[in-house]
């Protein structure tokens, strides 16, 4: 029995989930804190609204299964930038239990990847069953 399609699904779902929640998270929240950081970068403070096209859209569009390697690569970028304006001092840190402390962000950040690479697979609104779609 080929579990591919459902391996694939599982991935998408649970990125897009726990991504999610981060989105929802700042949406009620608020990004103005977000916006401090960007500007004291050298950019547009505006472009903290991008937080919500990788931490919101892109997790639905996961989801979804609708263009998932775009949304994916969305990801990818969204934590890079991410890990460089947030949690760039915690590159070669660990927590108090000797996990890193960018371990969830590096989660985020290669299953993105990795479902970039794969496609959405077949339970999906725009399917993708090979690298090449």
């Amino acid at each position: 029995m080929h579990t591919d399609n459902i391996a694939k699904l599982l991935l998408r779902i649970g990125l897009g989930l726990l991504l999610l929640l981060h989105g929802i998270a700042k949406m009620t929240d608020g990004i103005d804190w977000l916006g401090g950081m960007i500007s004291n970068a050298g950019l547009p403070s505006f472009f903290a609204y991008g937080v919500y096209i990788g931490e919101v859209l892109a997790p639905i569009m996961l989801i979804l299964g609708y263009y998932t390697r775009s949304a994916a690569i969305i990801i990818v970028f969204n934590m890079v930038v991410a890990i460089a304006l947030v949690h760039g001092n915690q590159l070669l840190m660990l927590t108090d239990n000797g996990g890193w402390k960018l371990e969830l962000q590096a989660f985020f950040m290669l299953t993105a990847a990795a479902i970039a690479l794969l496609g959405s697979g077949k339970y999906a609104l725009r399917r993708t069953t090979n690298a090449l779609d």
